[in-house]
């Protein structure tokens, strides 16, 4: 999986922890980026910043055989060159750049390289275009204690394209596009691992608030990747993170996910907060791409139960339980040929961009940015029809089967062996859909409406309603009698 770096220096010298290096991003002002490294005990280090702006010179001494600087705030910009020196050994890091660090992570579709995706050849070559965007990639390794540095750097810090092809696409497409709008450097942070489910990259004190530290076939895995390629980055200032991951946990702890994943990003934010002497923010942006999709034709509830989760059971983010986050839906998205396998799609580019947006309205604060798809407001049962009504405009295509609604006798509660007709569109507003009802038995009455609740629901960007741009799929939703969906009851 491309270069190792050596994380093996002279014994007793000075040197910089793992994640440092030529080339890197430092997170900008407002914030303070933390540097920290090794040295002889008790040494007294000075760090000296050089570069566009005056020199700065920064004060450590050596502890335990660390030494740590937390340096003033520094705009955007560079070159700079930093150099840490204590008695008779120096430390320099060349070709530093000050800009938003974003740390990217999840499982394969997340670690998915740039050189596998639709239009790879086209990507590598404009690559060389963004070189104030810069690479770094944690190495695929395990512990069961929570480790200080990291075991091994799989892709040190890079100037593209050097290594753009084997990096990660979703994190490296984000950068790009965040880049075009912001027009200041960013730094990509790739820490992911294919076939992981969330309770591996969650700390132990995430997995106890969803009683989830004892449980399950395998406890002795929990947090072995949160103590290898999370915890040692808690020192490291970040402006935000995002993540895809969720089809590891359609079949392992499917029901607790809605508990898990929001724990986890609190977890994070909480870590990363401290690690960073509060440098790193306490709410920073978390951004996930909701699960695309896997067997098409498939009965199983999986896919659609983990989208669902994702959200906290809310069916949209930001919320009040997962608030400062955004999401790109991706479950019209499919890719039936993929050679990698249906499971992993090769169209990115959307992807990334839809997270893009997200970031712009919820971490930048960009006004007028649309991020989110349609979603219902309020759902009224008619006589003989139900209306839906959106959030927002909606362009919709007809669907016969993509609507479903629960039949059920009397007013019993839908449930899992209750039946879902399809509910064919038959006719639409500028924000609402009309649909029959007329399907359910006589003897039998609506409790219950979803959309799009399948492993598979559409073809490629075929989905039935999307925002009036076309360019935002509405996500998935499931309301059942009495029960609230969006921002209003059904």
């Amino acid at each position: 999986m491309g270069i190792r770096a050596s994380l093996t220096f002279p014994e007793g010298g000075l040197r910089f922890a793992s994640y440092y290096g030529d080339h890197m991003v430092l997170q900008k002002a407002p914030e303070s980026a933390v540097l920290w490294g090794y040295g002889p005990e008790g040494a007294h280090v000075t760090l000296t910043l050089s570069g566009p702006s005056q020199r700065r010179t920064s004060l450590a001494d050596v502890t335990n055989g660390i030494w740590r600087v937390t340096l003033d705030p520094v705009e955007a910009g560079g070159p700079y060159n930093v150099t840490a020196a204590a008695q008779d050994s120096t430390a320099a890091l060349t070709d530093v750049l000050f800009g938003d660090v974003w740390l990217c992570g999840g499982q394969s579709n997340m670690w998915l390289q740039t050189s596998k995706i639709f239009n790879a050849s086209d990507e590598l070559r404009i690559a060389e275009k963004y070189p104030h965007i810069r690479i770094f990639m944690v190495g695929l390794n395990q512990s069961k204690t929570e480790e200080t540095d990291l075991i091994q750097v799989e892709l040190p810090w890079s100037v593209p394209p050097t290594n753009v092809a084997d990096f990660s696409a979703v994190c490296w497409l984000f950068g790009r596009y965040l880049q075009k709008t912001l027009q200041y450097p960013i730094g990509l942070v790739e820490s992911c691992w294919g076939g992981t489910p969330v309770e591996v990259w969650s700390s132990p004190r995430a997995l106890q608030q969803c009683d989830l530290q004892q449980v399950g076939s395998s406890p002795e895995k929990n947090s072995v990747l949160w103590n290898a390629m999370i915890h040692p980055l808690l020192n490291m200032t970040v402006k935000g993170a995002i993540w895809y991951q969720g089809e590891a946990n359609t079949v392992y702890h499917q029901e607790k996910y809605s508990c898990s994943f929001p724990a986890m990003i609190d977890d994070w934010r909480l870590a990363f907060h401290h690690g960073s002497g509060g440098q790193t923010s306490l709410h920073f942006p978390f951004g996930f791409v909701q699960l695309s999709t896997y067997r098409k034709g498939s009965k199983s509830d999986g896919f659609p139960n983990i989208r669902w989760h994702q959200t906290a059971d809310y069916g949209f983010v930001p919320n009040s339980r997962m608030q400062n986050t955004f999401m790109a839906v991706a479950l019209d998205l499919p890719d039936e040929t993929s050679p990698y396998g249906t499971i992993h799609p090769r169209d990115k580019q959307d992807v990334a961009y839809r997270l893009t947006l997200g970031a712009r309205a919820v971490a930048y604060g960009e006004v007028g940015v649309s991020f989110q798809g349609p979603f219902p407001t309020q759902i009224t049962l008619l006589s003989k029809m139900i209306n839906v009504t959106y959030d927002q405009k909606v362009r919709v295509t007809p669907s016969k089967d993509v609507f479903e609604i629960c039949c059920t006798e009397g007013h019993a509660p839908c449930g899992p062996e209750s039946a879902w007709v399809s509910a064919p569109i038959m006719q639409q507003g500028p924000t609402t859909v009309l649909l029959t009802s007329d399907v359910c038995p006589p003897a039998e009455e609506v409790s219950g409406l979803r959309y799009a609740w399948r492993d598979w629901p559409c073809d490629f960007k075929a989905c039935p309603v999307y925002s009036a741009s076309g360019v935002l799929p509405a996500p998935p939703f499931i309301a059942k009698r009495s029960q609230s969906v969006g921002k209003q009851e059904v």
